[in-house]
């Protein structure tokens, strides 16, 4: 709830900014065209819509010009080979309506292979692990190596352990910037980075066990 996620919707001008402004190469995005700036930015966002067209078309909409062969290799490169393989018609299976044939992160990973796909100089994942449980977030990890080479990466995570060797982490309060810095200049000089990374600390010690009520968070 600090703004995170629009002002990632901002920089991909989903909404105009009322003050102030946004320049990608000392341009303001307001004065470029919808197509110029969408072949600037690869936008993966934490809820992906699917058309219901195969997965293969759906994949292809990243840079509708490619070939199947590319296509096939941006998915491979999303770790997709995994789902895909299970499915009766591969890659060539209809999504259904928003996508409703996949997993929330399978849907996720096809959009990955979208953005592997297009190739834009700068890409923006608004928290595009938050669907998956630790196995699939690895494979998703994965995938993203592939698509952030050689790119600028701007990176809104739900979890602060995958964004520690950032270069740059910006530290949001109710719509505020707090504070700009590395993982260990933040941990040393903002008071409230700090106490988010140490509850992350504190949650990775959590477990379910037993009870009697079916279950309970130590």
């Amino acid at each position: 709830g600090s703004g995170k996620s629009t002002l990632a919707k901002l920089l991909v001008h989903f909404y105009d900014v009322t003050d102030g402004s946004i320049k990608i190469g000392r341009q303001d995005l307001r004065e470029m065209s919808l197509e110029a700036l969408n072949d600037q930015i690869s936008y993966v966002a934490q809820e992906q819509f699917l058309f219901n067209m195969s997965l293969l078309e759906n994949i292809r909409l990243g840079r509708p010009g490619a070939s199947d062969d590319e296509v096939i290799a941006a998915a491979e490169k999303a770790q997709c080979v995994e789902f895909l393989v299970r499915l009766e018609n591969g890659i060539h299976t209809m999504a259904g309506d928003g996508g409703k044939q996949l997993s929330g992160g399978e849907r996720q990973r096809i959009s990955l292979a979208r953005a592997i796909l297009k190739d834009a100089p700068i890409v923006v994942l608004d928290e595009a692990t938050a669907f998956m449980d630790p196995e699939n977030e690895e494979k998703m990890n994965e995938a993203i190596a592939e698509v952030i080479q050689g790119k600028t990466v701007i990176v809104i995570a739900p979890r602060l352990h995958s964004i520690v060797n950032a270069d740059q982490i910006c530290v949001l309060d109710k719509g505020n910037l707090l504070a700009v810095g590395g993982h260990e200049d933040l941990l040393k000089h903002c008071g409230q980075y700090r106490k988010l990374w140490n509850a992350a600390e504190d949650s990775v010690s959590w477990k379910v066990s037993a009870g009697t009520k079916g279950g309970e968070l130590e």
